[in-house]
């Protein structure tokens, strides 16, 4: 784990600068909306993965930077809409944007940064490269849509849930390790090999994602605790919880639920089981399953530093704990 931190650290400066640069030629106008929801950090994961899925296969080129910002970018503009679909008021402890400059500007703002990532994917004039992430913003939007027409489904199936969640978040990090390869002018296999590789670390990333909303503190993840089941978002961890009630119970749940009889308290309260009843662990043990597809897939990648490192990214997403 702490080879990764420590690649990281050394790159950090100029990923931030590549991103700082590429925002300074926007108008000013949409600057500050943009530097707000970078400004709350993260991860980088979706650079990192770029730059060491690049470097796996030979790329060596210092316009990785930029090419690498893309994805986050692109990241970042689903960012800004989805906290105002989700009505969030906090993104990773700050303000949501939308809660400091509007609805309006925020939307345009990541409209913005949609389009700015497309600009910079067509730089190196590779066909291949704007073709990948147009997908990954199809199926990402695709995958919100999808999650809209479940709120408050507690009839949702588990194949459903894993197929919302594959679309709005693995698709655009399947498409960080796939624009690496395309970058490294690898072969088909291989290529399909980086793909594999990040859906299914993707899919690893969102079931933690969703136990953490209810087995982390509110400190640690920048949300309320059980943010999902007050927002009607219906994941994992309360999937396997309403599968062991008894059915007369879950019965009146499912009709308090998506009738919105429940009150913010006995929405806590349910959240409360969900986390002492072990259904988040649970949820940690699926994303392990993911994560071990996504070792496998490693295995047809060349076997060198970087290699190692993306193995290393696939403990790093399963033990976090924000």
């Amino acid at each position: 784990m702490q080879d990764l931190l420590t690649y990281l650290e050394a790159e950090q400066p100029k990923i931030n600068e590549a991103l700082d640069r590429e925002v300074g030629e926007l108008h000013p106008l949409v600057q500050a909306t943009i530097k707000h929801v970078l400004s709350a950090g993260g991860k980088r994961l979706r650079p990192l993965l770029t730059m060491l899925t690049a470097r796996c296969l030979g790329y060596g080129r210092d316009d990785i930077y930029p090419l690498a910002c893309a994805l986050e970018f692109l990241h970042s503009a689903t960012l800004l809409h989805g906290d105002i679909l989700d009505g969030a008021e906090l993104r990773r402890g700050l303000p949501a944007a939308h809660t400091v400059f509007g609805s309006t500007q925020t939307i345009l703002a990541g409209d913005a940064l949609l389009a700015l990532g497309n600009k910079i994917m067509a730089r190196p004039g590779i066909p291949k490269l704007t073709e990948c992430i147009s997908e990954a913003i199809m199926h990402t939007a695709t995958g919100e849509i999808a999650e809209i027409a479940h709120v408050r489904n507690a009839k949702l199936t588990e194949a459903q849930y894993l197929d919302i969640i594959t679309g709005k978040t693995a698709y655009l990090i399947q498409a960080s390790c796939r624009v690496g390869a395309i970058l490294g002018k690898a072969n088909k296999e291989r290529e399909r090999a980086a793909a594999s590789f990040g859906l299914s670390l993707g899919i690893a990333f969102q079931l933690v994602d969703d136990a953490l909303d209810y087995a982390s503190t509110s400190e640690a993840t920048g949300k309320p605790v059980g943010a999902d089941i007050l927002e009607g978002k219906v994941t994992l961890p309360l999937l396997l919880y309403l599968r062991d009630m008894e059915g007369p119970e879950r019965e009146t749940f499912t009709r308090q639920f998506e009738k919105k009889i429940l009150v913010a308290s006995e929405l806590s309260d349910i959240a409360d089981k969900v986390r002492q009843g072990g259904y988040a662990d649970q949820t940690r043990t699926k994303a392990k399953d993911y994560a071990d597809r996504a070792r496998d897939s490693l295995l047809r990648l060349p076997d060198n530093k970087e290699r190692k490192l993306l193995e290393t990214a696939l403990d790093y997403v399963l033990t976090r704990d924000k």
